[in-house]
């Protein structure tokens, strides 16, 4: 019996090098590091889990946030979610029908509030929120795309490496 592994190439022996993370913040800054891991705790005890997983990954696509992006898909495929649903989420436009309105809700608002500097939130997004939402949980919504973003600021900038997480490690 012969193997066929001329046809399995190993990629990973093509990869380039990890990058040099720029800064070890939340071991130069614990109380910060601290503060926002209590906010996360806050925020995700209101919003539905599928739910807070695609509003981190949407986020983290839109800032470009490697090292999120690692740890939030890793999470919401260990949580149960497709991975159709994951990679169509950059282009949800399009894929409307692979989520439920009130996701497409979540994820307009999510990204209202990332792209802030495209003109605030518009009304018509924060509406179709609130019509999805009840009040509490639409504030924990808010909170949960803010830390996100919060996050995303500090491992992109820190140049955080990707790669590594293992999903619930950070639990």
């Amino acid at each position: 019996m012969t193997t066929n592994d001329s046809h399995h190439h190993d990629h990973t022996a093509d990869r380039l090098p990890e990058h040099t993370p720029r800064l070890a913040w939340a071991k130069l800054a614990p109380d910060v590091y601290k503060a926002m891991s209590g906010l996360e705790k806050a925020v995700r005890r209101g919003v539905d889990p599928v739910l807070y997983e695609l509003v981190k990954i949407r986020a983290s696509q839109i800032n470009h946030c490697a090292f999120c992006l690692d740890m939030h898909t890793k999470d919401a495929l260990a949580a149960g979610e497709s991975v159709e649903r994951i990679v169509q989420l950059s282009a949800w436009e399009e894929s409307r029908h692979f989520y439920s309105a009130k996701e497409i809700a979540a994820i307009e608002l999510t990204e209202a509030v990332t792209v802030l500097t495209d003109g605030f939130v518009p009304d018509e997004v924060y509406e179709r929120a609130a019509a999805h939402f009840e009040e509490s949980e639409l504030a924990c919504l808010i909170g949960a795309i803010t830390v996100i973003n919060a996050w995303n600021r500090f491992a992109v900038t820190t140049r955080m490496v990707p790669g590594h997480y293992t999903p619930g490690s950070y639990k």
